[in-house]
């Protein structure tokens, strides 16, 4: 009865371990981060509710006031945006510099695991991923908005996207954990920004129950959320997650 016991408990704990496990490329994490999302999501930068049609999401565009720039098709799809841009977190790798992004995709383990983390994926209206492009985070007060209702900025120019406040804090904290995480660098005027960011805009009982549900996939939460760990000037990233062998 022991032995039964203890196999039984083994067995949940293997069940467990299977559940949490971190989806394995960026197909399985869209699908995932679907499931963490729905079905009450809305897009990330817009606020635009979202029906889903099986695995495509239809932002309700009229209901949130946004305006097509230039791309009507795309804005009428939800994509999977990296908060952090995979050119950032790509961009200095050798499989990087050997062929781009879809090298990296086939000969990369870590920056597969770094392009499937459920914590840096949300939904966006698909124009305004494509607008946001791997431009840097920032302020831009003279910029007028270009897409109606919807509170983003774009300088194409200077390749800078200013957010809107309700959620520079959730940007600034994803920006930390992928930082710690995967031994990323972060400027001081990245830093300072972002620092500004986390305690103007804190985390939110939204936040908290989003990060919950991710970590039921992830097998861990992000500490910067959680309260666990704070940035600084000078913090030093662990790179706890360059553990995949390559």
């Amino acid at each position: 009865m022991k032995f039964i016991s203890l196999l039984g408990g083994s067995l949940l704990l293997l069940l467990a371990a299977f559940a949490q496990a971190a989806p394995a490329n960026f197909d399985q994490a869209k699908r995932l981060a679907q499931r963490i999302h729905a079905p009450e999501a809305s897009s990330f930068y817009c606020d635009c509710a979202i029906r889903w049609q099986g695995n495509k999401g239809i932002p309700d565009l009229a209901g949130c006031g946004y305006q097509v720039r230039k791309n009507g098709p795309r804005a009428n799809r939800i994509e999977w945006e990296h908060v952090m841009p995979a050119h950032h977190f790509g961009h200095q790798r050798q499989c990087w510099q050997n062929g781009g992004r879809k090298n990296c995709v086939q000969t990369d383990n870590e920056f597969k695991a770094m392009e499937a983390d459920l914590y840096n994926l949300v939904p966006a209206i698909g124009e305004v991923n494509g607008d946001r492009s791997n431009y840097r985070f920032g302020m831009l007060p003279a910029t007028p908005a270009q897409h109606g209702a919807c509170p983003v900025k774009v300088d194409f120019k200077q390749r800078v996207f200013e957010p809107p406040p309700t959620i520079r804090g959730d940007i600034a904290r994803t920006y930390f954990y992928m930082a710690d995480k995967y031994n990323l660098s972060l400027s001081r005027t990245q830093q300072q920004l972002f620092m500004a960011w986390h305690k103007q805009d804190p985390v939110s009982a939204a936040e908290l129950q989003l990060n919950q549900r991710t970590r039921q996939h992830m097998g861990h939460d992000n500490p910067f959320i959680s309260g666990e760990r704070e940035w600084h000037l000078g913090y030093r990233p662990t790179g706890y997650g360059l553990v995949v062998s390559q």
